[in-house]
C-alpha cells in the first residue's frame, strides 16, 4: 500500500528552515506532527468526529482531515460510513502485538531495577507468584545491607509482607484464599497485635492497598524495616509481577508521595504501559 508522493498534501509548521533543512526535516516533522492524531486517538475511550479530533491535537479539520486520509490508506485509521467518526485501524493493533510479542518483561524489570537502586540506594526486588505465595526473583542490595537479606526464592508472608497484601488484592481470591486462611489461623497460636486477626480486617488493608494502587508495611515482617510494594500489569490488566523496596525504618520513607514511593510507582507505571496496560486513573499517591 503507497501514500502519493506529493508534499503539498501535507503542510509545513516550520518556516525558518533553510532550503536544505527543508529537504532534509520536512518528512519526519510532518510524521511528528501528524502522530498527534493517533497519540489522540489511542488516549480516547471512543472514535471520535473529526473537529473534536483536530482540536484535542491541535490543528484546524482541513489540515487534519489531509493526514487521516493518508493514515486510513495505511490502515493506521478507519471512518465509520455512517457516523464520520475516525478511530484506530487495524495496523494500529498489528504494531501493537508486535511490540508486546517483543517485550521481555523481567529482563526490562531488572535493568531498571539496577538504576532504581543507585537512584534511591534502597534494597530492591522482583516478586512473582508462586506455588507457596509471592516468591523473590530478583533482588539489588543497597550500600546498607539489611541484618535479613533477601535471597532468591524467599516467599513473602501474605499478612505480614507488602508484596503479600499486593498479591492478595490483586490476584483472583481462589488463588490467594488458602495462603490467607492458613497464615489467619497461625496467628492463634502467636500473639502478634499489629496484624489483622481476622478475613475482614485483612480484606480492610486489601481495600487500602487497591486505593493506593501500592502495598506498604512499616515494621511488620522485620522489626524496623519498611516497605513499599507496587503493581506491574500486563494488557490484559492482570498482575505480572510486584517490584519491591525495603530498607531500615531510619533511612527508608515510607510516606505516601515520598521520594520512594515516587521513584517506584513511577517504575512500575512505566513497565505496565510498556505491557500494554492503561493506568487506571484516581488511584490515591
Amino acid at each position: 500500500m503507497t501514500v502519493p508522493e506529493n508534499d503539498n498534501n501535507i503542510e509545513n509548521d516550520d518556516n525558518t528552515a533553510t532550503p536544505d533543512e527543508e529537504k532534509t526535516r520536512s518528512g519526519i516533522q510532518s510524521i511528528e506532527v501528524g502522530f498527534r492524531l493517533i497519540e489522540v486517538l489511542t488516549e480516547a475511550s471512543n472514535a471520535m468526529m473529526l473537529r473534536d479530533l483536530a482540536h484535542a491535537a491541535g490543528m484546524n479539520p482541513a489540515k487534519a482531515h489531509r493526514y487521516l486520509v493518508s493514515f486510513q490508506r495505511l490502515g493506521l485509521i478507519v471512518q465509520d460510513p455512517v457516523s464520520g467518526r475516525y478511530d484506530l485501524g487495524p495496523f494500529t493493533l498489528r504494531m501493537g502485538l508486535a511490540h508486546l510479542a517483543r517485550i521481555d518483561a523481567f529482563k526490562a524489570a531488572r535493568f531498571a531495577l539496577s538504576e532504581l537502586r543507585d537512584a534511591i540506594d534502597q534494597t530492591v526486588g522482583l516478586a512473582v507468584w508462586g506455588n507457596q505465595g509471592p516468591t523473590v526473583v530478583h533482588w539489588l542490595d543497597s550500600t546498607f545491607p539489611m541484618r535479613v537479606p533477601l535471597r532468591l526464592g524467599d516467599v513473602m508472608p501474605m499478612l505480614e509482607s507488602a508484596a503479600g497484601r499486593l498479591f492478595a488484592a490483586y490476584l483472583p481470591e481462589r488463588q490467594t484464599a488458602p495462603l490467607i486462611d492458613a497464615a489467619l489461623a497461625g496467628l492463634q497460636h502467636a500473639s502478634r497485635h499489629h496484624l489483622p486477626a481476622t478475613r475482614a480486617q485483612y480484606d480492610a488493608l486489601l481495600d487500602d492497598v487497591r486505593a493506593h494502587r501500592a502495598s506498604r508495611v512499616e515494621g511488620t515482617v522485620l522489626p524496623s524495616v519498611n516497605a513499599f510494594c507496587m503493581p506491574v500489569f500486563d494488557a490484559t490488566g492482570q498482575l505480572v509481577m510486584g517490584l519491591m523496596a525495603l530498607g531500615p525504618e531510619s533511612r527508608f520513607d515510607a510516606s505516601w508521595g515520598g521520594p520512594i514511593d515516587t521513584a517506584l510507582r513511577t517504575l512500575a507505571q512505566k513497565l505496565s504501559a510498556d505491557l500494554g496496560h492503561a493506568h487506571a486513573p484516581g488511584a490515591k499517591p
